[in-house]
């Protein structure tokens, strides 16, 4: 294109420099005819180049004419020379929009003159042209049209034209190029009167007018948004309201003319409007009042209304919203519920969380309502359990009670009870591989695989936000014991996690539930755990990390991934599980510092963590040696102790691992004092053995008189004293032994009196008890000799304890004489009588 510009203007050029001058006007040298200058696009184009016969450039010589069309040469063929002087061409299809056509000479070295030529289409008919009268300050009607679904590659010229028939008035209106709308002020159209109104579009290769409208503006007129001043009850009439409206100010002129007007309502827990709307025919502003009925009892409504003119016409823009509410009733229908019951362990009852929500015949009735939660009680009367404004309550029961009953209550009167079965915990097993995927931005597709079981009723789908565990987010819907599938839809929000689960309900109870997660949509977490460097070896390292938390997840984890390298080494990738959490990283350079980093995946994205350093350290060979080498003889040394010790023969060191109780025949008592506590040794010399204190001596307070009950009590007793051992009745030196542990050794308790009290002309008493201590070192058994009570020599012969009496020994004859060593428990008794004294 540029270059046929310029050849045009070297012509223009050339011309002037050759022509002759001749009373101020420029005679060029040659001209170019053609047929037309502007052409349609792909017709044929016929030209003629004259020279003329002074033109310095040909005189007193021959010359050929050629034809260049742009940068192009037109072959010969096309060209027809009559003369030296005179070409004639056709080019038989110009494709081009628009172009240079040139009459050269001496192969075209040298232009004599060129032609432009341009092609294109005729203009299209205008389409769908509408208008519209506007009320709102300036008035005006404006209208607006299509150009046409091609482009005519020429300048094209649209035009308006109006005619108003009553007045005989017409008035064009010329329109800048590329604009297709006009506003045609209120001066110069009328109302009540018809127009007449058309678009003609013309260019250099024809005309085209669009159809005529022909209307009454005021039909065409488009109001301002009317308002609704009030919304009123109808007394005494149910479900009915009554619409209080107006006009704009600006439209006030219009209160006696007709207008078709259209209310469209929604109750106020919903967000779609009446579909489709309540039209009104033949309503007057003068008189705007209008009545919507058939709705529903006690229900806040939001009304909006539109209008225009009477069955013509655009509509105006809807109103902004008023509320009202219909008069109330009683609630009616019944209501879908869902009961959860698991067993109370601590108090043996049964957790009750009921659900409920309106079914398709409930009617609220109300604006205020209640939910009553009732069950039997014994009297036949029936008890309320709770009462709420909420759809949802929990309580115990008795595990006898089969049934409880849900009633809604307005101001005017409560529903019909609905029977809700008490459905227990079964072990029941009726559906498998539950899946939740998203089925759209707002639901999710749920999907079960169902066993054929017996008694099988129904199922419940149940799903909630596991961000929040608050009841009231609990929502349920029933389905067929024939489905297989549902579409849940709620407030679901992307990159939350939700639970939903499936019950089977049978005719005696309720089976567990089946539960997936799901997300409606998913994307890179939020936040990527710190790693945690946990062990260390010679060139391992394992690292692990916290669980994300469940509100910065966004969605499933797939995969954790660790990416870890050294200075100028390759990168290496470990990978983990959403449940392992931990990663080992093998074969580490022990000279070397790694960059690593984490990248959390799920399905929805991933997003790396920050990059940590890890420095090793290095273990060289002589550090190993010695380490193995000091573990080595460590164990060695331990296993060498523990043999000696097990196997040796020593006694004292036996004594330390394996402590004796000492022999109570071949004891001393010490004497005893609340500071002293120390346990000594035995002695281990089999030549005579050394006295040795004992871990315990009971001293017990008796009355001044030991009476016979006192007596009997002792012998009789069969109670365990843990001080005193078994009572005498119990001692195997007894004829009358009765003891209930046949390999139980005798010792022996002293009872004394108190030690502040006078001593007692009665005899002490010594009693005999049992023991499960084994005597040691005590190869044969032994049985101690009677015992006598040397303090008092007054002591009848039935008190002999501690084995038979000697009964042979004359009377008269003296007893051998007392050797206090071989009587240890009356050697302490003497001693703390000493004390006493």
């Amino acid at each position: 294109m540029m270059t046929s510009t310029w050849m045009l203007v070297i012509a223009v050029l050339i011309d002037s420099a050759n022509g002759a001058r001749s009373q101020g006007d420029i005679q060029t040298c040659a001209r170019i005819h053609t047929s037309s200058s502007v052409v349609p696009l792909g017709s044929p184009v016929t030209a003629t180049c004259v020279i003329r016969e002074d033109c310095p450039l040909v005189i007193g010589q021959a010359v050929h004419i050629e034809w260049l069309l742009g940068s192009e040469l037109i072959p010969s063929s096309l060209a027809a020379n009559e003369s030296y002087r005179v070409s004639r061409i056709v080019v038989p299809s110009f494709n081009r929009t628009q172009a240079v056509l040139f009459c050269c000479i001496q192969n075209c070295s040298q232009v004599v003159t060129g032609v432009e030529i341009r092609a294109g289409y005729p203009p299209e008919k205008p389409q769908n042209l509408s208008c519209q009268t506007n009320f709102s300050s300036p008035s005006s009607l404006n209208c607006e049209w299509e150009p046409g679904q091609w482009d005519t590659h020429l300048p094209t010229k649209y035009t308006l034209h109006t005619e108003i028939r009553d007045l005989n008035e017409n008035y064009t209106y010329e329109l800048p190029p590329e604009v297709h709308h006009y506003s045609i002020p209120r001066n110069e159209f009328v109302l009540y009167s018809d127009i007449k109104i058309y678009v003609k579009a013309e260019n250099d290769l024809g005309v085209a007018t669009s159809g005529p409208l022909i209307f009454d503006p005021l039909q065409a007129a488009k109001f301002d948004q009317p308002s609704i001043e009030n919304v009123d009850v109808e007394p005494k009439r149910l479900g009915c309201l009554k619409l209080k409206w107006r006009m704009s100010q600006q439209q006030s002129w219009m209160l006696h003319n007709q207008l078709s007007l259209e209310v469209r309502l929604r109750t106020a827990d919903s967000d779609q409007m009446s579909d489709p709307p309540i039209l009104v025919r033949q309503v007057r502003p003068s008189k705007a009042i209008t009545e919507c009925c058939r709705l529903l009892h006690g229900t806040r409504y939001l009304a909006q209304i539109r209008v225009r003119y009477y069955m013509q016409g655009p509509w105006s823009e809807w109103s902004s919203s008023k509320s009202g509410v219909t008069l109330e009733t009683a609630p009616t229908g019944r209501l879908n519920s869902w009961m959860k019951v698991s067993r109370n362990h601590t108090s043996k009852n049964l957790d009750i969380q009921l659900f409920w929500k309106p079914s398709k015949q409930f009617r609220a009735n109300g604006q205020n309502l209640t939910y009553v939660v009732l069950k039997p009680n014994p009297h036949g009367k029936r008890e309320r359990m709770c009462s709420t404004n909420e759809k949802w309550c929990a309580f115990q029961l008795s595990g006898r009670v089969r049934k409880v009953y849900l009633s809604a209550v307005n101001s005017v009167g409560e529903s019909p009870l609905t029977e809700i079965r008490i459905y227990k915990p079964r072990a029941h097993t009726a559906v498998m591989d539950v899946t939740a995927v998203p089925h759209d931005d707002k639901s999710f597709l749920v999907q079960w695989t169902a066993e054929v079981t017996l008694g099988l009723t129904d199922y419940v789908v149940e799903w909630k936000p596991l961000l929040n565990l608050d009841l009231s987010h609990i929502r349920f819907e029933i389905v067929n014991k024939n489905q297989s599938s549902l579409i849940i839809t709620g407030s679901f929000e992307p990159y939350k996690p939700y639970g939903i689960s499936v019950y089977p309900r049978f005719k005696d109870g309720m089976g567990p539930p089946q539960t997936v997660n799901a997300y409606l949509r998913q994307k890179a977490p939020s936040v990527v755990p710190k790693i945690q460097i946990k062990k260390i070896w010679w060139s391992d390292i394992e690292v692990s990390w916290d669980e994300i938390p469940l509100q910065q997840r966004n969605g499933f984890i797939k995969s954790y991934q660790v990416f870890y390298w050294e200075e100028n080494g390759s990168v290496k990738v470990e990978s983990a599980n959403a449940e392992e959490r931990r990663v080992i990283l093998k074969h580490l350079n022990t000279t070397s510092t790694y960059e690593a980093f984490m990248m959390v995946s799920t399905f929805g994205g991933s997003l790396n963590g920050s990059t940590i350093y890890v420095k090793m350290s290095s273990f060289d060979a002589v550090t190993v040696v010695i380490t193995v080498t000091a573990i080595g003889v460590g164990l060695a040394l331990l296993i060498i102790s523990i043999i000696w010790t097990c196997f040796s023969k020593h006694k004292k060191l036996n004594g330390y691992m394996w402590p004796v109780v000492p022999d109570p025949a071949n004891s001393s008592i010490k004497r005893w004092s609340s500071e002293s506590t120390q346990f000594t040794h035995p002695s281990w010399d089999n030549e005579e053995p050394n006295p040795v204190c004992l871990s315990h001596l009971s001293f017990l307070d008796l009355p001044t008189k030991l009476s016979k009950e006192a007596d009997d009590i002792w012998l009789n007793s069969s109670e365990d004293t843990s001080d005193l051992g078994e009572s005498i009745c119990g001692s195997p030196f007894i004829p009358t032994y009765s003891g209930s542990n046949s390999e139980s050794v005798a010792y022996a308790t002293v009872l004394l009196s108190s030690c502040n009290d006078p001593i007692p002309d009665e005899p002490h008493v010594y009693l005999r008890s049992e023991s499960t201590q084994p005597l040691l070192e005590t190869d044969e058994s032994f049985t101690p000799k009677c015992y006598q009570n040397v303090v008092n020599d007054r002591m009848p012969k039935e008190q002999c304890f501690f084995g038979p009496c000697d009964d042979d020994i004359p009377e008269g004859e003296e007893g051998p004489a007392i050797v206090w060593d071989d009587f240890p428990f009356l050697r302490a008794l003497a001693m703390n009588e000493s004390e006493n004294d």
